[in-house]
């Protein structure tokens, strides 16, 4: 079941056929959309994102239906796609995995084995599934998680200023990033913080308010790798 397809036809030095083509591609399409769908469900991304995983198992299929048993073929094709990186913006972790299994399926295809892809897919696709409903790789408390973004005056020192508000109503709390802003009179802390109780950000902020000037505060749910931001 998981043979070639086109096995008797590269060993004869046939071409492919249009229904052997077809069929890789229907077969590469099929695939790339449950893809999509899957990743869409458990994942935030927009819909460029779900389109590009859905079409880009089929664009490897054929790309190396194309360069079969070329070498000169393959490399010029691999230095064309090389070039993608310049007009792509950086992804996330889980971006990137999904891209590489959508790649390696139409890998499969192009290579003549349909079922073997179609395997591939949904054993990747049932893993990610598994993994997302349990939150697997997180720290515990995912629902918890969230990115506070604290402003404060310049002149302020604000190590250990919070110490004592994180240990009241987080588990643990990380500081990120500092960055300057209005010509460097303000600073913005962005901190990673995970929530003792769901419910209490109103009193988080609050507190912080009378810690940093009544200056701006956002506490946001966390939906990116902190490494991205």
């Amino acid at each position: 079941m998981l043979d070639s397809v086109f096995s008797t036809l590269y060993n004869s030095g046939e071409t492919v056929t249009v229904s052997s083509f077809l069929l890789i591609l229907a077969a590469a399409l099929v695939l790339g959309a449950v893809h999509a769908l899957v990743y869409r469900r458990f994942n935030r991304c927009s819909s460029s994102f779900a389109v590009t995983l859905a079409t880009l198992p089929a664009v490897v299929a054929v790309v190396i239906l194309m360069v079969n048993g070329s070498i000169g073929a393959g490399i010029a094709v691999a230095g064309a796609f090389s070039l993608v990186r310049f007009r792509s913006a950086p992804g996330t972790g889980k971006e990137i995995a999904a891209v590489f299994i959508a790649m390696a399926t139409g890998l499969a295809c192009g290579m003549g084995s349909p079922a073997l892809a179609a395997l591939f897919t949904l054993i990747l696709c049932a893993v990610e599934a598994f993994y997302s409903c349990i939150g697997f790789g997180g720290a515990g408390g995912g629902e918890r998680l969230r990115l506070l973004h604290i402003t404060v005056p310049e002149g302020l020192e604000y190590a250990g200023i919070f110490e004592d508000l994180f240990t009241s109503y987080t588990t643990r709390a990380r500081l990120l990033r500092v960055k300057t802003a209005n010509l460097g009179s303000l600073n913005r802390l962005t901190y990673e913080i995970e929530l003792k109780a769901p419910g209490t950000e109103k009193a988080l902020i609050d507190e912080l308010r009378c810690r940093n000037g009544n200056l701006e505060i956002s506490l946001s749910v966390q939906t990116e790798d902190p490494a991205e931001l």
